[in-house]
């Protein structure tokens, strides 16, 4: 994978898509789990983001590295990397536990008893922890970034 376009590091560039994709996903699979009427109206599109959100997920951790590669040794840098890593275990997560309460509860009406009750509220109440946890750890990554590139550790100048 290349590590720039245009002379610019794809790192940021796709990053942004991930900033919005991850988020989206959280949300839309909170919705999907706690709001029945959402969920009718949304259908397959929660799974669908999630699975964007997971794609990009390596992708923006491997143009990291090589953007981090580039940079000088830095501790705030380190600690977004480290944290990046850490992202793909939760959107597989999202990813998974959303595909699955969706095909649980697709054509739903209330009457429906193909699949028991607690096996739907069981997979909903991980598909909310996997979001909670997704989102946290989105918001963490984001902040370790930006305090990494606010503090000019991703200029390629000294100065401030």
């Amino acid at each position: 994978m290349p590590s720039t376009i245009f002379g610019l590091p794809i790192h940021p560039l796709l990053v942004h898509a991930t900033v919005v994709f991850v988020p989206l996903a959280v949300v839309l699979v909170l919705g999907a789990v706690l709001v029945p009427r959402f969920r009718a109206w949304a259908g397959p599109v929660p799974a669908g983001v999630s699975l964007v959100a997971l794609v990009l997920t390596p992708l923006s951790t491997a143009t990291g590295e090589d953007l981090e590669h580039q940079l000088p040794h830095n501790a705030l840098t380190e600690a977004h990397a480290r944290l990046g890593d850490q992202l793909l275990p939760f959107t597989i997560a999202l990813f998974v536990f959303a595909a699955a309460f969706w095909w649980l509860t697709r054509g739903r009406d209330g009457t429906d008893s193909r699949w028991p009750n607690a096996l739907v509220v069981g997979v909903g109440a991980l598909a909310v922890v996997a979001a909670l946890g997704t989102g946290v750890q989105v918001t963490r990554i984001g902040h370790s970034g930006a305090e990494a590139a606010w503090s000019g550790v991703g200029s390629s100048t000294s100065g401030g």
